[in-house]
């Protein structure tokens, strides 16, 4: 049978790997560790390629992961929160978990224990299904919900990514989600090029947060070089149109990757971290500081769930 689930200890990590023996093809993840995507390795034309900028060992996780956030599950909100303050429901809340900036950043589960809850194969797919009850472990946000994530490979290297959040509160609460992979293909961003499709970005402040102002922008509209590129926006994406909303691609090594968010996704933050050796794409539900903007917030109700999808496809020419 071409696909395969298997489990394993390496450096010091509890990894879930899900296989496509036929293409060559494996995705890695971290239950233990936000349920992060640590790899997702094709197959070139030089060797096997894993496109996901990681951290090689649990030391360098632990130093760096409230820097960078590589892989982390943004929920139940994503980017900044300034002073990580809100009001919801006429109520004031005080988010305690802060960044060094003084905002809350980038959620509450990036770096919580998931639970394996499933793990299935057969010939056309290989998933497995992660959970996290959160239970009002921040004083910020006194609510319960359930957090599940599935990671399904499918063939032809598509790399499918959903995301339930189930309220477990007596009272809506307020939400967002979003993804914060660092994706690689050789080089640096200067070798590589960006397409996707959004014609409006929003304008931030200096601490780059949203100011209510949207402005134009249609760079990336026709593929562009990211040569001498600096980028820290969150981009609308257009409606309509074939489904693939954005292409990163190196050319040198023939390599692309085709993101496919659905339309719970609507956002696009776009980040070139220092040393242009991976470029963040992270597909959101809503925008930075949602909270307090209102800007693509969702009120989930008692009860009631919601799913977020994105897939990513690798191409070879």
């Amino acid at each position: 049978m071409s696909f395969a689930v298997s489990s394993q200890e390496e450096n010091g990590f509890y990894e879930v790997i899900l296989e496509d023996k036929t293409a060559g093809s494996k995705v890695v993840i971290h239950p233990e560790h936000g349920a992060l995507l640590h790899a997702f390795e094709i197959q070139t034309d030089e060797g096997p390629l894993n496109i996901i900028d990681n951290y090689p060992t649990p030391k360098l996780l632990t130093a760096d992961l409230t820097r960078s956030f590589k892989s982390c599950k943004l929920s139940p909100f994503a980017c900044r929160i300034p002073g990580g303050r809100y009001t919801y429901e006429n109520h004031a809340y005080q988010l305690q978990n802060l960044s060094e900036d003084g905002s809350s950043i980038h959620g509450l589960l990036y770096n919580m224990t998931f639970k394996v809850v499933d793990e299935f194969y057969d010939a056309n797919q290989a998933s497995v299904q992660l959970k996290y009850n959160y239970r009002k472990e921040d004083d910020g946000y006194p609510f319960d919900y359930r957090c599940e994530v599935t990671y399904t490979l499918l063939p032809e290297n598509l790399l499918q990514v959903k995301t339930t959040i189930i309220n477990l509160s007596d009272t809506a609460i307020p939400l967002a989600d979003g993804w914060h992979p660092y994706f690689k293909l050789g080089g640096t961003t200067d070798d590589w090029t960006l397409q996707f499709n959004a014609s409006v970005m929003l304008e931030f402040n200096e601490g780059l947060v949203p100011t209510g102002v949207l402005i134009t922008n249609l760079d990336y509209l026709e593929e562009r070089s990211l040569e001498g590129a600096a980028l820290d926006n969150c981009f609308i994406l257009d409606k309509g149109g074939s489904g693939v909303a954005c292409t990163l691609s190196n050319p040198l090594k023939k390599i692309s990757i085709s993101f496919f968010p659905d339309e719970t996704y609507p956002y696009l933050q776009i980040y070139i971290p220092p040393g242009k050796t991976s470029i963040a794409i992270e597909n959101l539900s809503g925008a930075p500081n949602c909270f307090n903007n209102n800007i693509g917030l969702i009120q989930l109700q008692p009860g009631h769930s919601k799913t977020f999808t994105v897939q990513y496809k690798t191409n070879k020419e």
